[in-house]
């Protein structure tokens, strides 16, 4: 529906586009609200509502909603102002090129992560954007995998990383990149460690236990090896958010699974120590894009250095 959507837009922009009336436009969703742009625009205001009309009817689609007194962009507005944005961006650096002004806007990523996905793997993946010899500015959104591979359908994102592939009952055109995997193992506070390592993993029967939630793969396998292992621990707090439950892990509520490839990191920062491993079970982590071939830059380098640098010892 996204992708259809989208379509539309594309065909209707190339059938009939008043930039005027896109410039109106943009600047009213920039600005917030129709007697702010008027100011900038040095327009009276019914004429720029006159002129919003008109490309609405163009398009015969409402960009604008009202919400109480302000205005809020429709589904369809946000794509619009999107599109707008790139053309009114590219038009200033042709201007600033042709009066011999180089331009100085750094490289734009933006990226959609799956909520699941652990922050201190999130950080390590962006990092690497911000090493190349070109400048990158990156906005970081986080959602559920449904919804981010939804916007990234239609181009709202570069890059969505999840702990999964693109589900095939998704009508997302996109293509699975793998950045890596990694085992998992238990964490816990110095207690903890001193009193569940020995006889490892038998000692986990009845541990004090964080886990991710049911919703996660890794939970999902975890579930699996703990019941072949016959080993029941005592779940005290289930967490959608992977680093609140390190803390809650910091604090001493229980033991909890952590990626190993983060082990230093995860010992480190949140001063625990390592229990033990749990053989078999494994992270994976994807790069989703709609390019089968990775062009952008920064996208390109993310996944290099994941599989060659991150993801390798483990």
């Amino acid at each position: 529906a996204a992708r259809s959507r989208e379509r539309v837009a594309r065909r209707r922009i190339m059938d009939w586009l008043n930039y005027h009336h896109l410039l109106y436009f943009y600047t009213v969703a920039r600005e917030g609200s129709v007697s702010r742009a008027a100011k900038v625009l040095r327009l009276a205001q019914p004429t720029l509502s006159g002129q919003i009309r008109k490309l609405e009817e163009a398009f015969d689609e409402k960009l604008f909603a009202r919400s109480g007194r302000n205005l809020v962009l429709t589904e369809m507005g946000q794509l619009v102002f999107r599109y707008a944005e790139e053309i009114f961006t590219i038009g200033r650096e042709l201007t600033d090129t042709l009066r011999g002004r180089p331009s100085n806007r750094p490289l734009r990523l933006v990226v959609g992560v799956a909520d699941v996905v652990p922050k201190l793997i999130t950080a390590r993946l962006l990092e690497i954007a911000l090493t190349l010899p070109e400048p990158v500015q990156i906005a970081c959104l986080e959602g559920k995998s449904e919804a981010l591979l939804a916007d990234l359908a239609v181009h709202r994102f570069d890059l969505v990383i999840a702990d999964a592939p693109l589900p095939p009952h998704l009508n997302v055109k996109a293509y699975n990149h793998p950045l890596g995997e990694t085992p998992v193992m238990f964490f816990g506070t110095r207690a903890l460690a001193d009193r569940h390592r020995r006889r490892f993993p038998r000692s986990l029967d009845g541990a004090p236990m964080l886990l991710p939630t049911p919703n996660t793969q890794v939970r999902h396998a975890l579930d699996r090896w703990f019941q072949e292992n016959g080993v029941h621990p005592r779940v005290v707090a289930e967490f959608e958010d992977s680093a609140l439950l390190k803390v809650f892990g910091q604090q001493g509520h229980g033991i909890f699974p952590a990626a190993a490839v983060l082990e230093d990191e995860v010992r480190r920062q949140y001063g625990v120590r390592t229990i033990g491993c749990a053989d078999g079970v494994i992270e994976r982590f994807f790069a989703i894009s709609v390019e089968r071939r990775i062009k952008h830059p920064a996208v390109a380098a993310i996944t290099e250095a994941a599989r060659e640098r991150i993801f390798k010892r483990a």
